[in-house]
């Protein structure tokens, strides 16, 4: 009688349309996925993402999980075997020891933009083993109305860029000149990724450095040489802080300190990326026509003002996940015109779906002449595993603390870390 009962129950369902799995009501176990993400600016909005998708796929559960330090705490998830269905951490580590699945076949390049899928190509496969759903600008955000008051312009120079800063402070002493909000180590590991590694991406180009950071070929790199970009890096910083061009609490200033500071007028400059404008217009609705945008001046002679222009929000799938139909559902959701369309707007920045096209922000004609005008560097994407902006970071913590006695013995350390992370 029961497997009468049963058989009977798996024809209705069939001839429902519906999978057995599925038929059984609210007491069947759903499929759950497990998303991994360090992206603090997109996890309110990804929770609203995956409540929509879940009430559209009763069958599947999304679990995302975020962490501050994501890139360091993957690390000790892999090393237990516990490896996410879903993640938006993705090295060249972990791809050379087959992490990631091949993406390269799946439909969604068709709808990207030809040279975000350059970005994601890896280069010793040629493989995608990553897909970014958008392009990301990092530079130096700056108050429309005080510089236009001092007629400031884009520092062209180092020495440009601190008379800025004095203008500002001698101007508005009560206005921090650059803030920096390294209690969060990444937003001061950005620092060495932009204004360092930057000189490598310029000196070398991207394809070109890439390979060297890849390689590790140390003779080019050269992170200590005397005199040499880390060394000069340490030194500028550190005549920020003895000017009083940054704020006296660096260090224990927070992320959010950083976007408090600047959406009320309190900070002239930040170092960001294009995810922080649609926080600050939160903080302060006012400051939507008072965000300007430039690129970093070089911390070298010889150089010219660089400016991240890369891809952004990627996201990568476990090669052996044990649900990669319900997988590809979620990112098929994800990656829907009408979410990345939502997505492009509630980050302030453009889409890599040609197709998902929308007015991201107030900063697109200042991003547009930055862009057009300036170096366009990448994300150090082949920097070692090892080695994440938040060690980094830490490492500037310490700079500005005043743990080294002298930008030399910075370099040195540096140089010592870049290599054990090998």
């Amino acid at each position: 009688m029961k497997k009468t009962v049963v058989f009977l129950g798996v024809a209705i369902a069939l001839l429902a349309g519906m999978s057995p799995a599925f038929a059984r009501g609210s007491g069947e176990k759903k499929v759950t996925i497990h998303f991994f993400t360090g992206r603090v600016e997109t996890v309110d909005w990804t929770d609203k993402v995956i409540a929509d998708f879940e009430a559209s796929h009763p069958g599947i559960k999304v679990e995302q999980e975020y962490q501050k330090d994501a890139s360091n705490a993957i690390k000790v998830k892999l090393a237990s075997g516990e490896i996410p269905d879903i993640t938006t951490v993705v090295t060249q580590d972990f791809i050379d020891q087959g992490i990631y699945m091949d993406m390269s076949g799946l439909s969604y390049w068709n709808r990207i933009l030809p040279s975000v899928k350059d970005l994601c190509t890896d280069l010793k496969s040629g493989k995608q083993y990553k897909i970014a759903t958008n392009v990301t600008v990092g530079g130096l955000f700056y108050n429309k109305k005080m510089f236009s008051d001092l007629g400031l312009k884009d520092a062209q120079t180092w020495a440009e860029f601190v008379s800025n800063l004095e203008k500002i402070k001698a101007a508005y002493p009560d206005v921090t000149p650059l803030f920096l909000g390294g209690h969060d180590s990444w937003t001061l590991g950005h620092l060495v990724e932009f204004w360092v590694h930057g000189i490598v991406k310029q000196k070398y180009g991207i394809p070109g450095s890439r390979k060297l950071f890849l390689d590790n070929d140390k003779n080019s790199l050269a992170w200590d040489a005397p005199g040499g970009i880390m060394e000069s890096f340490a030194r500028d910083l550190l005549e920020l802080r003895d000017k009083g061009l940054i704020n006296d609490d660096a260090v224990s200033a927070t992320y959010d300190n950083q976007k408090e500071a600047f959406a009320s007028g309190k900070a002239a400059v930040i170092n960001q990326g294009m995810w922080v404008v649609g926080d600050i217009i939160k903080l302060n609705p006012a400051m939507k026509a008072n965000i300007g945008f430039g690129p970093f001046p070089p911390i070298m002679p010889g150089y010219r003002p660089m400016v991240l222009s890369a891809e952004d929000s990627v996201y990568a799938v476990a090669a052996k996940t044990a649900h990669k139909a319900e997988v590809m559902e979620f990112l098929d959701y994800l990656f829907s015109p009408e979410v990345q369309r939502s997505y492009s707007l509630a980050r302030g920045m453009p889409s890599a779906f040609t197709d998902a096209q929308a007015d991201w922000g107030p900063i697109k004609d200042d991003v547009a002449k930055t862009v057009g005008q300036y170096v366009n560097i990448n994300f150090s994407t082949e920097a070692p595993s090892g080695l994440s902006v938040d060690d980094t970071g830490r490492m500037i913590q310490e700079l500005l603390l005043g743990k080294f006695k002298k930008p030399a013995d910075f370099a040195k350390a540096y140089e010592d870390l870049w290599n054990s992370a090998y």
